[in-house]
């Protein structure tokens, strides 16, 4: 159960919730799910909410399947459930192989094929568990996606942490019927080459994901 109410509620919203409740419903979403049944408490933070969010999940330059990886990389590294059980669906229909898909699930390391999903998991891996990326992997992000790609994928995986912190610290439920898909997981933590890492990042702990 949410620690607050969440919406749509069965008395009437404000006319600032309905507005921005009714450009929700009627853009790409069709339907309040998730985080935005909590921050349409704040009807203004919604909106922008919102509004960066879909673009980000739709209109983007990176392909879709890219981003559902980053998105369930910052998902598992967050332990949220519903953006999990949301974007695996998601990921499996644009392309992503249930086999990456189930490992990034049970906190391993997936086996890439493609270079391009390799590089993504690696960019949004290592800014997850070190707060910093690699020169080398950042540059890799940037000769397949150029400056925008880059620009994209870091402020994807800025919008889904807050959206996975949403999701926890308000406890918003899962679909009625729908097991909790992940399950506490602990790996090693991975330290940056020496000659790339600025921030000195060694010796860290092991980041519950």
């Amino acid at each position: 159960m949410a620690r607050i109410p969440l919406f749509p509620l069965s008395e009437s919203m404000t006319p600032e919730q309905q507005r921005v409740y009714d450009k929700i419903i009627s853009g790409p979403r069709g339907v309040l799910v998730g985080p935005l049944r909590a921050v349409l408490h704040s009807p203004e933070l919604a909106d922008r909410f919102q509004y960066l969010g879909a673009f980000l999940r739709y209109d983007t330059s990176l392909p879709r399947r890219l981003k559902e990886l980053a998105i369930l990389v910052t998902a598992r590294r967050w332990n949220s459930q519903i953006e999990w059980h949301v974007h695996a669906k998601a990921a499996l229909k644009y392309g992503l192989s249930e086999t990456v898909i189930n490992a990034i699930k049970d906190g391993g390391i997936p086996e890439f094929s493609d270079p391009d999903e390799k590089a993504v998991y690696e960019f949004s891996r290592q800014i997850q568990e070190l707060g910093h990326i690699s020169k080398k992997t950042y540059s890799q992000i940037v000769e397949r996606f150029d400056s925008v790609g880059v620009v994209e994928l870091t402020a994807l995986i800025g919008y889904y942490t807050m959206v996975s912190m949403t999701l926890n610290a308000h406890e918003i439920p899962l679909p009625e019927g729908v097991e909790a898909p992940l399950k506490p997981v602990s790996r090693e933590a991975v330290e940056m080459p020496a000659e790339e890492n600025r921030y000195g990042l060694t010796n860290l702990i092991p980041i519950d994901l």
